[in-house]
């Protein structure tokens, strides 16, 4: 899919269309982190606060109790 930036203001825009928003749960009020590496625009949909954390705590208790089951299996 090829875009063009839209005259907004002074600045310009990236419009995003409807399907894509709906597929990656993007919604007007949503935050979104803006990156690039020096060739490529990257926007992605700031994680919920708090998700790492929430994750790493579940595999603690995940590796607790199957960590030898699943050494096992991965052996």
């Amino acid at each position: 899919m090829v875009k063009t930036l839209t005259k907004h203001g002074n600045s310009y825009a990236l419009v995003i269309d409807k399907p894509i928003l709906d597929l990656l749960k993007i919604r007007p009020e949503s935050p979104l982190e803006v990156t690039t590496d020096g060739t490529v625009l990257i926007i992605r949909p700031v994680s919920a606060p708090g998700r790492s954390a929430r994750v790493a705590k579940s595999l603690e208790k995940v590796n607790a109790r199957h960590g030898k089951a699943l050494k096992k299996l991965a052996e």
